[in-house]
């Protein structure tokens, strides 16, 4: 008997050393793989890759409230407990269209959600609309905010909507609008892309129409299915001409200055080009939703870098729509199939 209980708890204490032994050494692997996870994490994801000096580097995703350091309020988080929510539910659906305002704070159309996303950075305070007064958006795809009002294309109502932080409606742009697909603020305009009309219409900021150009074509100044429109700070507007495979440049009175890329699937060409934005350096940035990628030219034309693929990691995008670049150069991509808006910092010099 003697025996039989010292051979069981031999055995058993045997056992629990083995045990011991093998957590330890699961703690040790873990560990490590934990260790080198967060030095990963802590490597800067740059592009492009060394030896090669390196010119711009990831910084964050933007995907909703928490991103930019919102936090909920006790009682908030309460009623999300009961509820079973996991206060997802204002996370971003499918970002398409992107601006900054005058104190750098981010607006995002969510096309997925109906909706239109407006990020204070200071504040730490994201909010949410779906509707415009009393007209509920459809289609939100392209958004600018002047001096507290909100400039929303709604391509399926075929109009232009501008509301301010309250929700109240300021203003509605119908006629002769057809389907607006883009908007950008230069000096006291407000300048309209329409992919219907194939032009650019352009009004004051109380909605009245000044003057449009463009015209369906291939040619300087025309237009096939325009969807993105920019304004930099040096007159220079930026139009996304889609299945003309460039973008044109033009100053603020609508005159043909250049074109940027044309078809073709290398480096410095396109398939689908989509935001187009100028930082202050004058280099202008534009995503392309067939490539998957991002990619900064001279204003003379010039292919300067080219970053990202299909994929969901960072520096990755599933189908990139708008793009917007603040006074630091501060790059914010929206990545429409991967729900989030990715922000990136240009590092080189002009």
């Amino acid at each position: 008997m003697f025996n039989l209980t010292y051979q069981r708890v031999g055995s058993r204490l045997r056992l629990r050393l083995a045990g011991a032994v093998l957590s330890g050494a699961l703690l040790v692997a873990c560990a490590t793989a934990n260790n080198r996870e967060a030095a990963d994490a802590a490597a800067p994801l740059v592009w492009p890759p060394a030896p090669a000096e390196p010119r711009v580097r990831f910084v964050q995703n933007i995907v909703g409230p928490l991103s930019i350091g919102q936090s909920a309020s006790v009682l908030r988080r309460f009623s999300n407990f009961l509820i079973g929510d996991s206060g997802e539910r204002e996370n971003l659906v499918k970002p398409f269209g992107v601006a900054l305002d005058e104190a750098g704070n981010l607006c995002v159309t969510d096309m997925g959600a109906g909706a239109v996303c407006y990020c204070d950075f200071r504040k730490k305070k994201w909010q949410r609309w779906f509707a415009a007064g009393k007209t509920r958006f459809a289609a939100p795809v392209a958004v600018a905010r002047r001096n507290g009002v909100f400039y929303v294309a709604d391509s399926e109502l075929g109009k232009v909507l501008a509301f301010r932080e309250d929700g109240r409606s300021e203003l509605e742009i119908a006629a002769p609008l057809q389907r607006p697909v883009g908007v950008a603020i230069a000096g006291d305009s407000l300048f309209v892309a329409d992919s219907q009309a194939h032009a650019v219409f352009v009004f004051d900021l109380r909605g009245q129409l000044r003057f449009q150009f463009g015209k369906r074509g291939a040619g300087a100044g025309e237009f096939n299915f325009p969807t993105h429109i920019s304004a930099d700070g040096r007159g220079q507007l930026f139009v996304t001409d889609s299945l003309n495979s460039r973008v044109q440049v033009f100053d603020e009175q609508g005159r043909f200055q250049s074109q940027i890329g044309s078809a073709g699937d290398t480096s410095g060409h396109f398939g689908r080009p989509k935001g187009a934005a100028a930082d202050t350096f004058g280099h202008l940035y534009v995503a392309d939703a067939v490539y998957d990628n991002v990619q900064v030219f001279a204003l003379s034309g010039g292919l300067l870098l080219n970053w990202g693929q299909a994929g969901t990691g960072p520096g990755e995008f599933g189908m990139p729509g708008g793009v917007v670049i603040s006074p630091g150069n501060q790059i914010y991509v929206a990545d429409s199939f991967n729900h989030r808006v990715q922000v990136f910092q240009y590092l080189g010099q002009p």
